[in-house]
């Protein structure tokens, strides 16, 4: 899909990304094209599943999740349960924001936002380590964020 995308709809995009907010009147001024055409573009862009949601960035600081930690969480292949399922259910979990499956020493990286960090700490202690199927974990917290998109 990737390769049917001009430069038209890549600028949409982009635009879009900045703030999914900003009316076709305002698109189509930044990017040259009428409003009827973009109005089409992001119809169609929806369609092909090109854009998947419209979406916010919250403040986290302001709803009083300011501290980011990072897992790294091993699965127990002897625990009767697929890796798959492991990862669906620590996506379940209040406080987890984030559940990638990825190559290496270590199995799933998990991003988790809470009040502080003895907060992460009980996300870790009293939830995640109790998922069957997960092994060891190492978790560290960001100091700041310098660069994070939805």
């Amino acid at each position: 899909m990737p390769g049917l995308l001009d430069d038209i709809d890549m600028k949409l995009l982009e635009e879009l990304r900045k703030n999914a907010r900003e009316n076709i009147a305002t698109l189509s001024k930044k990017i040259g094209i009428p409003r009827t055409t973009v109005h089409y573009r992001i119809k169609k862009l929806v369609e092909e599943g090109v854009i998947e949601k419209f979406t916010i960035k919250p403040n986290y600081k302001k709803l009083d999740l300011g501290t980011t930690a990072f897992i790294l969480a091993r699965y127990d292949p002897e625990s009767g349960i697929n890796q798959r399922e492991v990862a669906k259910r620590v996506a379940t979990l209040d406080g987890v924001y984030e559940v990638h499956i990825i190559t290496g020493e270590w199995d799933l990286l998990i991003k988790v936002r809470a009040k502080n960090s003895e907060e992460i700490g009980k996300i870790v202690i009293d939830k995640l380590r109790e998922i069957k199927g997960i092994g060891q974990t190492v978790t560290m917290v960001s100091f700041v964020s310098v660069k994070e998109e939805i």
